[in-house]
């Protein structure tokens, strides 16, 4: 509203300020001038009771003295000579409110003992009718016998008082309208600049910062503009750099192998990278929860976490297991100067080194437990030929038989490690392939329907074909999925079932391949992709078919060479789920 703005408190304050001054200034000069003109109107008639005087010491013709007194009085006014013998004449005047003057009133008024006591007299008081105030002024007769009264009516002074209060109201009014306008070009003048400021400011709160005040004046507004200019060019550059520095910092985040989470002490989770994400969401899935988007919440099994740092005001690590992989949380403190506004969690998947621990120590005893079998056997079998324990052409030839299946066994694991050799070292060529996905799919499920109805489990297939085909090198993806598919048969139970769902859209390739099996121990879910593996040992439903431990990580390693991702979820006698992702555009 008008009154709020700085141009109508302004104008406002000006017009106030200066009303209040003509008010002071209008009461004084009404004072001032009723005052003059009393004081001028009893020298008037001092005066003239003065000339009176004069006549009546120069004459002594009352007639006379009566006619010229008639002549040099006032006509508003009356002139009362009382003579020494009590005698009082009383001259005509132009106003008919103003009675005579009886020495009996006279003396009652005691104006003729004042009158002995001072050289004059001058007075306002009612004249005898009682209804008229008139001024009244005296002097004594020049040998004191006697005494001069004039007097005239206040109408009269109240009209010439009248008349100087419209002046004074008309030159306060033109005052107040002139006060007025200036206050309005005054208060524009100086309000004009803080408007382009304001809506100057109202543009940096939109990121405007190129936005700049025009320096109109070479006074202090004129200052605080330049001064506004120059904190815009400052408040632009601090702006830039935090942004620079902010996208350093988001850049240096995101591109950490380790997970990062900033908190606030409500626990919502400020910032977080990829591997933060991938940490909370293996977190849910092991606890049956949902991932929002929307949820920015610290799960409750870190809270407690986030309560230690923030009570202790100390770093807290804290090792955590989820899907068996192994996760170490270093949460330190963050300070708003002395006060603790919140923390950040570091998270490291330890997995890969306690893998490659694990692999060291277990490499050489798998290999060597692997070997020792068959060598063995052949040793053992190859002595009992040469020493003739075996008597009997049939005996003999069982003998070669079992050395040949051990050699042959032995040729196996030598060629799939030269296999995972080559895969690992980047020799292995692919021949990629535009295949129709769902007649490849069906077909590789097929082979195992006799295996499956021989061990009473249900398999399936079930898939949403959005892009009828993909690019991959048919056979070793063959491998791959007749590899898990078996895997799932064979440590599934009777009754059970082997879903095999695929989904092939606009950007990848996905298939998963899902029992109701026994599933696998989370303490060996981050080791199955490892050479020498063997899931029998854990989960095993019986013992017809033993592998070499390495059709996992052939597995691994032939996905990795499309260039896709294969993960494994499972849960102890709910079953096991693996995931492959094949993304039809790879890079290079």
């Amino acid at each position: 509203m008008f009154w709020k703005s700085v141009v109508g408190k302004l104008a406002i304050t000006i017009l106030l300020l200066v009303s209040f001054v003509l008010f002071i200034l209008t009461i004084l000069l009404l004072q001032f001038f009723e005052n003059f003109h009393i004081e001028s109107a009893e020298s008037d008639m001092l005066q003239t009771a003065t000339k009176v005087s004069v006549l009546l010491e120069q004459h002594e013709s009352r007639d006379l003295i009566a006619e010229t007194t008639e002549r040099v009085k006032d006509p508003a006014s009356r002139v009362a000579i009382l003579y020494e013998d009590s005698d009082v004449w009383v001259s005509k005047g132009g106003d008919d409110n103003l009675s005579r003057l009886e020495e009996t009133w006279l003396q009652k008024e005691k104006l003729l003992e004042e009158l002995e006591n001072n050289n004059e007299i001058r007075k306002q008081m009612l004249l005898p009718d009682g209804n008229t105030e008139a001024m009244i002024v005296g002097i004594p007769t020049p040998d004191n016998q006697g005494a001069i009264f004039v007097y005239q009516s206040l109408d009269v002074i109240d009209q010439t008082k009248a008349e100087t209060t419209k002046i004074i109201f008309l030159a306060a009014g033109i005052a107040i309208i002139l006060t007025v306008i200036f206050a309005f070009f005054l208060s524009t003048r100086i309000t004009s600049p803080l408007i382009k400021m304001r809506e100057a400011a109202f543009d940096l709160t939109r990121g405007e910062f190129d936005t700049k005040v025009p320096i109109l004046t070479h006074d202090e507004i004129g200052e605080l503009a330049l001064a506004f200019n120059r904190m815009g060019r400052q408040l632009k550059f601090h702006i830039n750099a935090l942004r620079q520095e902010k996208e350093q910092l988001s850049s240096i985040v995101s591109s950490m192998a380790d997970g990062v989470i900033t908190l606030n002490r409500n626990g919502d989770m400020i910032v977080t990278n990829r591997p933060a994400e991938r940490f909370i969401e293996s977190l849910y899935y092991e606890n049956n929860r949902a991932v929002s988007s929307e949820d920015r919440k610290l799960p409750d099994e870190l809270n407690q976490i986030l309560l230690q740092v923030i009570e202790g005001e100390t770093e807290v690590l804290h090792e955590i297991s989820l899907q068996g992989r192994n996760w170490v949380m270093l949460m330190t403190p963050l300070y708003d100067q002395t006060f603790v506004r919140g923390a950040v969690a570091v998270i490291r998947d330890m997995t890969e080194e306690r893998r490659l621990d694990k692999l060291r120590k277990d490499f050489i005893a798998n290999v060597s437990h692997e070997l020792r079998t068959p060598i063995s056997m052949l040793q053992g079998y190859s002595e009992a030929i040469v020493d003739d324990i075996a008597e009997t052409k049939e005996q003999k030839n069982e003998l070669g038989q079992i050395i040949h299946e051990e050699s042959l066994r032995m040729g196996r694991l030598v060629n799939e490690l030269l296999d995972l050799a080559r895969m690992e070292a980047g020799h292995q060529q692919l021949q990629v392939e535009e295949i129709e996905v769902e007649p490849y799919l069906k077909r590789i499920v097929k082979k195992f329907s006799g295996l499956a109805t021989e061990g009473k489990i249900r398999i399936e297939l079930k898939h949403n074909i959005v892009k009828q085909t993909a690019r991959f090198d048919p056979d070793r993806m063959e491998q791959v999925l007749i590899n898990l598919i078996d895997n799932a048969i064979r440590h599934t139970c009777e009754e059970g079932h082997v879903t095999v769902y695929a989904n092939n859209d606009n950007s990848e390739l996905s298939i998963e391949i899902k029992d109701s099996g026994s599933g696998i121990p989370e303490d060996d879910l981050p080791f199955i992709f490892e050479r020498f593996y063997k899931a029998d040992k854990s989960r095993a439903r019986n013992d017809k078919k033993k592998g070499t431990g390495l059709g996992l990580a052939i597995a691994k390693n032939i996905i990795d060479s499309h260039h896709g991702i294969i993960t494994v979820k499972s849960k102890i006698n709910e079953g096991t789920s693996f995931t492959i992702r094949l993304p039809h555009k790879r890079s290079s």
